[in-house]
Parts: C-alpha cells; structure tokens; sequence
C-alpha cells in the first residue's frame, strides 16, 4: 500500500514539491485537488524532497493536496491493437475509441547493448529520389531533417510514412498545431497507411510533460515490436520543440542553465533517445527519422549542434527541398553496392555536374558570357531540379536511376560525363 501525503511545500509553475521516502525517479503519483485527480510524474528528487511535473498543470492544486504515489514508472502498451490508433503524450486514447491496457511495458528504458546490434545492411526505400538515390536510408540509422518553421517538413514525413517498405511507422509529434496533427492523421488515413501507423501526439496546448513523454512512449513501443521481428520505423517531429519543454522544465526547476539556456544534459537527454535505433540479431529493426527545426537556420544552435554528433548524417530540407549539399547519410555506402551496378556511379556524376550547374548559375547572374558547356549545364541543372530534388516526385530507386541516365543523355555526350566506358556501354540510354 503507497502512502498518501497531504502537504505540498511548494507549487513553482507546474511542479509540485512533496517531502517522501522511497521514491524512484520518473515514478507516477496522482494528485487529488478540487478539480479533481490529476498524473504526475517525479522528474527531480533531492534528499527527501519529490519534485513532480503535474500533467494537467497545477491550476487549481493547493499545499493541502492529497499526493498518492503510484509505485511505478510511466508505461505503455505494446499490444499489436495499437495499430490504426492515436494517443497523446500521456498514453490516453485521442481517436475517442478505448483505451488499451495489455501488455504493458515501462518507457524511458536503457538502450539495446551494442554487442546484440548489428552492422546495418538493408536500405529503406522512400520512393523520394533525393533520398534513395542520392543519401539512402539504411534500416536502423538514426538521421535528423534540419530546417526551419515554414518548411514542409511534417508533410514530406507524411509522404515517408506512406512510402516507405517497413511494417511499422510510429510518429511522435511533438507541440504540433492541431492543423499539422489532423494532416498526419488524415493524410494517413486517406492512403491506407494508418493501418500499419502508431500515432503519439502532443500539440501545443497540451501540458509540456506530455511532450517530452512522445518521443520515449513511441520508441519503447518500437523496441517491443522490433524484438518480434517488425522493421520499425520511428518519425518524430519536432525535436526542438522537445529540447524546449526540456528547457522550460529546467528554468522551472530553477537548474543552471547551459549554452542559450538549455540544461547542461541536453546531449545526454537528445543521446539517450536516438541511440535507440538498433538492427536486432535474429529479430527486427528500429529506425529513427526526426525532425529538428533551427532557430534562426543557425546548424551551430545547441540543438542542432548536438544533434549531429549523435546521428549519422542529416536532411537540410531548404525551399521545400532536399539538398543535395551538406545532406548526408553516412551509412549509404553499406547498402548502395546491394542495390544497382550503376547507384553508385549515377549518384556521383550527377552531383558533381549539379555543382558544375551552381557555379555557372552564378556566373550567369553575374553577367558572363556562357559557353556551349555552360549552356549544357545549365539545362541539366533545371531538369535535376525538377526530376530529382522536386519532392512531388515518387518512383521506384530503379526508376529513378534509369532516369538519371536520361538526364544525362539528353544534356551531355557520352564523353564529356566522366563515366567509366564499360558502365557507359551497358547503361547508356539508345536514341530514339
């Protein structure tokens, strides 16, 4: 039986002090006001004195308070009923259909021990070209998409999350606006896709525990269906509204802040999350694709910063598309010699006579006279754009090959490419 205490020392904002023994960090307790029974969740203990985020805010709770603790951590289910569902960041039910109790498990669990991972070996197709072609998803890497507010970022998950060949897509969303929440789910819905999808959200109205309590409900799901054998793959959006609730916990807190304000833990925090894409021996696979906005499209802000040295490589989604500069999955070359004798190649070439195109687009703005190779470039860099980096685009990675070499053809002699002969003798399109 959990003791009830009846006096809380101090309310700060949402936190609520208590003085109990024989507390564990992260544990549930459930507070009784005159508005009735509240969660919340220990997030910070100090000798005998219990700091806990209340969920539903503190409004309305006095020090005269009943405060029951629960005995136990946050958990969720991992029954596969959870399918086709939407949840908030608390684990309740948002589609208005019932709750699922079964087959819990607790949240916020350590990583997978790096001697039962191994090495990555299966590409994830997305039928975007900017990524299968030239920065592939490999099964089990973790990536970021750096961009900023204004950007489609959340409808080119959407368009992941309908394409990409896995079982499972779980999206944590993360201080979404209620339109981004109703777009993932009816986008989903529409094309079939929200059988196979796990929905946790948290929008901006929603209590800020709630919010750091997506991204670790959504990947403890994920590692319970990867151990029974399910290629899983985690979207999360937004991670630096993530780093915020973290932010705005700590100042409540009354913490030292760190760079900009962030707590000083803000790596581990950011760390302990990603490090949970894992390819299992013998079972299935978690990969993890989050979305990190930068404020003022500053890649030095502590979030961004961080961030990448965690992952392996990153997305810059500019001007509603990927670029192909400074995009980087750093994992590609363990799955690209799998896929097409010419992946390679293709990638190579037509990057580099992208970066040709850039630089004679500048020339031209500057006002030099163009020559017939500039002239070559520039009509392959407009067709790159609009066949590749366009991300209204959506063909198989062969496809997508096949019409690279098009590209090239259309705009280059078989000479002027730089390609080896023999992979031009067998993948050079014939004239029509």
């Amino acid at each position: 039986m959990r003791k009830v205490y009846h006096k809380i020392i101090q309310i700060a904002g949402n936190v609520i002090t208590v003085e109990a023994d024989n507390i564990i960090y992260g544990e549930l307790a459930e507070v009784t006001s005159r508005r009735g029974t509240s969660l919340a969740q220990v997030i910070r203990l100090q000798g005998q004195k219990v700091f806990l985020q209340v969920f539903a805010g503190s409004r309305g709770v006095s020090t005269g308070d009943e405060v029951r603790f629960l005995g136990k951590p946050m958990q969720v289910s991992s029954s596969e009923d959870l399918l086709g569902r939407v949840f908030t960041g608390a684990g309740d039910p948002k589609d208005g259909r019932p709750s699922i109790k079964d087959k819990l498990i607790e949240i916020g669990g350590p990583s997978v021990n790096p001697a039962k991972r191994i090495i990555p070996r299966r590409m994830i197709r997305t039928g975007i070209p900017m990524i299968d072609i030239f920065n592939s998803l490999v099964e089990s890497q973790k990536l970021p998409i750096f961009s900023v507010a204004g950007e489609p970022y959340n409808k080119l998950l959407a368009r992941i999350a309908m394409q990409a060949e896995v079982d499972v897509i779980i999206l944590g969303g993360m201080g979404l606006k209620n339109d981004d929440y109703l777009f993932f789910r009816n986008t989903l819905d529409e094309q079939g896709s929200l059988s196979r999808s796990i929905m946790f959200v948290h929008t901006a109205a929603d209590p800020v525990v709630e919010c750091l309590l997506v991204p670790d409900m959504a990947l403890a799901v994920a590692e319970s269906y990867a151990l029974n054998h399910k290629r899983v793959l985690v979207l999360l959006s937004d991670m630096t509204n993530f780093a915020d609730a973290m932010k705005e916990i700590a100042i409540t807190m009354e913490q030292i802040p760190s760079n900009r304000g962030y707590p000083g833990d803000l790596y581990s925090q950011l760390a302990s999350r990603y490090e949970k894409a894992v390819d299992f021996e013998g079972a299935g696979s978690i990969t993890i694709l989050a979305v990190t906005t930068m404020p003022g499209d500053d890649v030095t802000h502590p979030i961004p910063d961080n961030t990448g040295y965690i992952t392996e490589g990153q997305f810059y989604l500019r001007r509603g598309r990927i670029e192909p500069f400074g995009s980087l999955s750093r994992l590609k070359q363990l799955v690209n010699d799998k896929t097409r004798k010419d992946h390679r190649v293709i990638m190579d070439t037509m990057i580099r006579l992208y970066a040709d195109f850039r630089e004679t687009r500048e020339k031209q703005s500057m006002g030099f006279k163009m020559s017939s190779w500039d002239e070559k470039l520039l009509k392959y860099g407009l067709l790159f754009e609009k066949r590749m980096m366009d991300l209204s685009v959506n063909i198989p990675l062969e496809e997508g090959l096949t019409l690279g070499w098009k590209t090239l053809a259309e705009c280059f002699d078989k000479t002027e490419t730089g390609v080896k002969s023999d992979i031009i003798k067998e993948f050079w399109p014939e004239k029509q």
